[in-house]
């Protein structure tokens, strides 16, 4: 599809535009790093999140300007609708998440230019990527918690602090010599922040199409007006924030059209092994050994479904090899957790039992991400080990 997705001028140019664009807002409070310091700057988003801006001895301006654009609901929300959205998402996302624990990070690896910010900061080498797949995984879950989007919500929180550690970051590569601007654009532009945001949404529509519909279902779209205000507390631009089955996949897949394709394994090669071969569980008790077992075989399958074409081969040439032995232990550990969603899924709707059920869920992501540990959200710059 890529000749001819490139052929749609208007949206190349929308990509093209959003390569060049950080998050302005967030980008106006991170700059004042070096004046008031990393610590302060952190600090003062925790309480203004916490207690509200007013909470804030003397809070600088962008402060306030960063919460207040969060504090503005759009116009096409719908809060009832996110609230059906996360509740579905929930009942997906606590069984299936985590086996793709690494599996999403992983496809970040496979190109340099999306690799470099985190080979440039260090942050994804030797023991920080068992830390960064936590954190990941614990910003997607406590935003599907009951209310968590909510001005006063963990999820609110969680996203105005990835909003700064993404501007940090930005701010901090460009003030570098190692950053090449005429080759690579931005660090971490807006266009880079939708793939993930949406990839959930971009995966569903692409069964939608399949299946011959160009509508989502009522349950579909509650997970859709979730993803868009998500991505929306994100900072992304409403341009990026497709609704359709056809317009998400078609903005998403232009994206990637137009990266450039390089692969180094001097730094892509590296993040990618030491995400792979990163413990993320203690591996003293059996229940957690077999949890290893099927997320090193699910996560392989993964990342060579959804961003290596099916490729088994092109997986091999980059240092991920797949044994016979982790294809049945995707196999049976998708079977158990797919199994579990649809039980899960079909007892909803049922009155009252549905209820107890789904509170039984919340109560198992809440367990999950609290075995996450503390996800801190936060990038320094006096801490970057940068990769070869």
């Amino acid at each position: 599809m890529r000749e001819a997705l490139l052929q749609n001028e208007e949206l190349v140019s929308l990509i093209r535009r959003y390569t060049m664009t950080g998050d302005r807002t967030a980008d106006a409070y991170a700059a004042l790093m070096p004046k008031l310091g990393f610590r302060p700057l952190v600090d003062m988003l925790d309480l203004a999140c916490d207690k509200g801006i007013e909470a804030v001895e003397n809070a600088p301006d962008e402060l306030k300007a960063f919460i207040a654009e969060m504090e503005v609901l759009p116009e096409w929300l719908d809060r009832e609708l996110v609230e059906q959205g996360a509740r579905q998402e929930l009942l997906h996302y606590v069984h299936l998440a985590p086996l793709a624990l690494r599996g999403g990070l992983l496809a970040t690896f496979i190109n340099k230019y999306s690799a470099l910010p985190m080979a440039l900061t260090g942050t994804l080498g030797g023991k920080q990527s068992a830390r960064r797949s936590f954190e990941t995984a614990s910003f997607f879950g406590s935003t599907i918690m009951p209310g968590a989007l909510e001005r006063y919500g963990a999820g609110f929180k969680a996203s105005a602090k990835v909003r700064l550690m993404h501007s940090m970051v930005r701010l901090n590569l460009m003030r570098g010599n190692r950053w090449d601007a005429k080759v690579y654009g931005i660090p971490i532009p807006q266009v880079d922040q939708m793939p993930a945001g949406m990839f959930g949404m971009y995966l569903m529509s692409l069964a939608v199409l399949d299946e011959g519909r160009e509508e989502f279902t009522p349950q579909e779209r509650a997970r859709v007006e979730l993803s868009r205000y998500r991505c929306y507390l994100l900072g992304l631009p409403e341009t990026l924030l497709a609704e359709t089955p056809r317009s998400i996949r078609d903005i998403w897949l232009t994206r990637q059209a137009t990266l450039r394709s390089e692969w180094d394994d001097a730094t892509c090669g590296e993040l990618l092994r030491a995400t792979m071969n990163a413990e993320l569980f203690d591996q003293t008790e059996i229940g957690t050994r077999i949890h290893r077992w099927y997320e090193a075989g699910f996560s392989r399958l993964f990342l060579i479904k959804n961003f290596l074409n099916g490729s088994f081969r092109r997986a091999q040439s980059l240092g991920v090899d797949v044994t016979r032995t982790h294809r049945i232990a995707a196999l049976i550990g998708f079977a158990f957790a797919n199994g579990r969603t649809r039980l899960f899924q079909a007892i909803d709707g049922v009155p009252v039992i549905g209820n107890i059920a789904y509170r039984s869920r919340v109560r198992k992501l809440a367990r999950q991400l609290e075995s996450y540990g503390h996800a801190d959200f936060v990038t320094d710059a006096s801490k970057y080990t940068p990769s070869a």
